[in-house]
């Protein structure tokens, strides 16, 4: 019984050994660079760094491009050239008629002026490419909103899993003082071995928990990173782990006033109905451009030399000029139902993908909104809980004092006040999310965000 009794102690030695020894292990400094972060940052990065954005600048700038190649099939292009000609053979002689053998040459250099204007083509062409510009100004704007969703969630989920780090140290300190309070006990003779090993196990677990929340805070720093196009080796970390929640909107936000604001605003839908401009006018420009006539003109200056072999040359000074009309008829022009009906197809599918988008658009402020105003609730259940549970264990050790309490419910209500930390901090980082994701969802920041000043219930913020 004696050497159960050593061998017990000296396992709980160990254990405590261990336990000194990862936490020592978790203060060391590591080779990894740490920099502190908050929002107003991670949103300017957002917009600075990310390559998504870049992405749609560029598409945004060779459509641009493709643009001013539409506009400029109205003007002319010029060339360039000389031509040689020898003839070895027989002519015949003008006005006599007469056949002879005859060897000349001439030489015709100069330019040319040459527009072909495929009139119809041109103005619907332009016309489409000025609408796909604007689509893409709007495409744009839409990945710049996009970016600051995914700057700011990203960011609150890195405050939140730094806060989780906070909370499981706290627990993890205070479950190892309570540790040795009992190991000294147990030592004295006054506490039952057994209550010691439970804080143990309540301790070692705590030390795994704390584990897990470095993982994730790890994860979301390096995820955040990727949004914000950094190095991810670079250990991004919240400035401010106290999380408190932000006011984009007021819970209380009509649906119908945002679902409006949305319609009214979305960079995307902005970016459809380009589309369907776009395609109306290729529809317009497979029926209506086959009737407006092509026009071609050529003005050409230069001059003409030469003459027979062993004659004296002339040259002397040439101007060609030729203007004309025509009209296509077959495919691509004239009675080209292929192409009609290909072009009110694309326009009839551009519609639709409109409307649904619409549906889209009214359905994201509806979940986004409603998340919100739950998370609110949440947020005043979770903290009324955490009132709860920090009087239950304040009550927990009132009683241990007077030697009427146990050491089960010690355990018992200092896990409920983790588990309430976690949950409240838990529901302040989701409400802010759903703030910005509610903002997203209605086109637009509508002012800088401020922090709420009622909480709806008593108590403090952890």
């Amino acid at each position: 019984m004696r050497s159960e009794i050593c061998d017990l102690r000296f396992t709980i030695y160990a254990a405590g050994v261990l336990v000194a020894s990862l936490g020592w292990v978790s203060a060391q400094p590591t080779n990894e660079t740490s920099y502190p972060i908050d929002l107003p940052t991670a949103l300017r990065l957002a917009g600075a760094r990310n390559l998504d954005i870049q992405l749609a600048r560029e598409r945004l700038n060779e459509l641009q491009a493709n643009r001013r190649s539409a506009q400029e099939q109205f003007f002319p292009w010029i060339t360039a050239g000389a031509a040689y000609h020898r003839r070895d053979g027989v002519a015949q002689a003008v006005p006599a008629g007469t056949i002879s053998d005859a060897h000349f040459q001439s030489y015709n250099p100069g330019g040319a002026v040459t527009a072909q204007m495929d009139l119809g083509d041109a103005i619907y062409k332009s016309l489409a490419a000025k609408q796909l510009v604007k689509a893409s100004d709007q495409a744009l704007e839409a990945q710049r909103q996009d970016s600051t969703l995914s700057a700011a969630q990203g960011y609150f989920d890195l405050a939140k899993a730094g806060a989780l780090v906070e909370v499981a140290r706290e627990a993890l300190k205070t479950s190892g003082d309570y540790q040795q309070q009992l190991h000294a006990a147990v030592s004295s003779g006054i506490v039952f071995k057994g209550d010691e090993l439970r804080v143990q196990t309540q301790t070692e677990r705590y030390e795994i928990t704390l584990r897990q929340a470095l993982e994730r805070q790890r994860v979301a720093a390096a995820e955040l990173a990727l949004i914000l196009h950094l190095d991810s080796t670079v250990e991004l970390v919240p400035q401010d782990t106290l999380l408190a929640p932000i006011t984009l909107f007021e819970t209380n936000a009509s649906m119908h006033g945002l679902v409006e604001q949305a319609l009214r605003t979305r960079p995307e839908l902005k970016q459809s109905q380009a589309f369907v401009s776009a395609a109306r006018a290729a529809r317009n420009g497979a029926v209506y451009g086959p009737l407006i006539p092509s026009v071609g003109a050529q003005a050409f200056g230069g001059g003409l030399g030469g003459g027979p072999d062993g004659g004296s040359g002339n040259f002397g000074a040439e101007g060609d000029y030729l203007l004309g009309v025509s009209w296509r008829i077959g495919p691509g022009g004239l009675f080209d139902s292929g192409r009609v009906n290909a072009g009110k197809a694309r326009l009839a599918s551009a519609r639709l993908g409109e409307a649904k988008l619409k549906d889209t658009i009214i359905l994201q402020v509806v979940v986004n909104l409603t998340r919100m105003q739950s998370l609110w609730a949440q947020i005043a259940i979770a903290q009324r809980n955490l009132a709860t549970a920090n009087e239950t264990l304040r009550m927990t050790r009132e009683r241990k004092q007077y030697g009427v309490g146990v050491v089960l419910e010690d355990i018992q209500a200092q896990q409920e006040l983790t588990q309430a930390r976690s949950d409240y901090l838990t529901a302040l980082a989701e409400y802010n999310k759903a703030q910005y994701g509610l903002n997203k969802a209605v086109g637009g920041l509508p002012g800088p965000p401020t922090a709420h000043q009622t909480i709806p219930s008593s108590g403090q913020h952890p």
